[in-house]
């Protein structure tokens, strides 16, 4: 276990002795005010305001006649009820929502910004075993009295405490501009549990958002440390893992009238989809099916990994 760490430390030195590190953190940090400045600056452009009252008043016309409907599917039915309890529920205990234009408003879109850290993760999880070979320090490496399934744990390791010390960074970041660029505004989110309409907690939700958005973070960088340690060659471990972000949902999306849609792993990666009022990308996934298919890609993903890196001959 000494040694595993001493080797993680090591990792963790050289990962931020190389100025694109800083670079990274810079940007997480530019980007996280950048972003809060202009969300305010687009606001202030918007000179209509709705009342949340006269929000929810109109609502609940429109969702009585949608529960009316008989062809609704039973999850369609039961999301129109709960929303309709939601809004009933607000309008009789004066609870406001969360405003989009306050400090709360933008912290509860934090968790949509991990993509960021995704991108980043993607780039150092390619190149920290592929750029040993590119540099040629793969075979002063294997020269430690170390096994070889130790180093890339190591390396394995350095990646995800990466994305989650940089996802902190972005979390804070992020405070901070909200802080700086909006107001505080009463506003609160609510839920149906067992038909009982709840008051949910600010900072639960928001860190239950965060933490299950990290887990696509985990998949994708875990994707491209595979690519990146089978194939040896970083720019190619990060080009596949970035299209794969960005395009696995749309094709997920164009493949969902198919059984076999919901065994993609892009369909399974957002957790958030099973939290809130939001719906899953395919109707009928669970978040207990989603776990147990991302842990299937990942254990495949890893085992390919290692196999390659053990038992190929990588000091050629």
């Amino acid at each position: 276990m000494g040694k595993l760490l001493n080797l993680i430390r090591n990792e963790w030195l050289k990962l931020w002795s190389k100025k694109a590190t800083w670079v990274m953190v810079i940007l997480v940090a530019i980007l996280m005010i950048g972003i809060a400045g202009l969300t305010k600056w687009i606001g202030n452009q918007t000179d209509s305001v709705e009342d949340w009252k006269s929000a929810s008043q109109g609502k609940i016309p429109f969702l009585e006649e949608q529960i009316a409907n008989t062809n609704l599917s039973a999850d369609e039915l039961q999301s129109f009820k709960d929303t309709l309890a939601v809004e009933k529920y607000r309008l009789e205990h004066n609870v406001a929502p969360i405003s989009s234009e306050s400090v709360t408003g933008f912290i509860s879109s934090l968790p949509d910004m991990l993509s960021i850290i995704t991108l980043f993760t993607v780039i150092v999880a390619a190149g920290i075993v592929a750029s040993e070979f590119s540099q040629g320090t793969i075979k002063m490496l294997l020269t430690r009295p170390v096994k070889r399934w130790k180093l890339l744990t190591s390396k394995l390791l350095t990646v995800g405490i990466f994305a989650i010390v940089m996802s902190i960074i972005l979390f804070v970041f992020g405070v901070i501009g909200a802080y700086i660029f909006f107001d505080s505004v009463p506003g609160m989110n609510l839920d149906v549990v067992n038909g009982q309409v709840i008051e949910v907690s600010f900072w639960g939700r928001v860190l239950l958002l965060t933490g299950l958005s990290l887990v696509n973070v985990f998949v994708i960088g875990t994707l491209a440390f595979m690519i990146g340690s089978v194939f040896r060659s970083s720019s190619l471990a990060i080009g596949i893992s970035i299209f794969l972000m960005f395009m696995g949902v749309n094709i997920t999306f164009m493949l969902a009238r198919f059984d076999f849609a919901k065994y993609i792993l892009f369909a399974n990666t957002n957790l958030t989809q099973y939290i809130g009022d939001n719906h899953p990308i395919i109707a009928g996934l669970t978040m207990p099916f989603s776990i147990v298919v991302i842990l299937v890609y990942v254990i495949v993903f890893l085992v390919i990994s290692y196999w390659s890196f053990i038992k190929r001959d990588v000091t050629a």
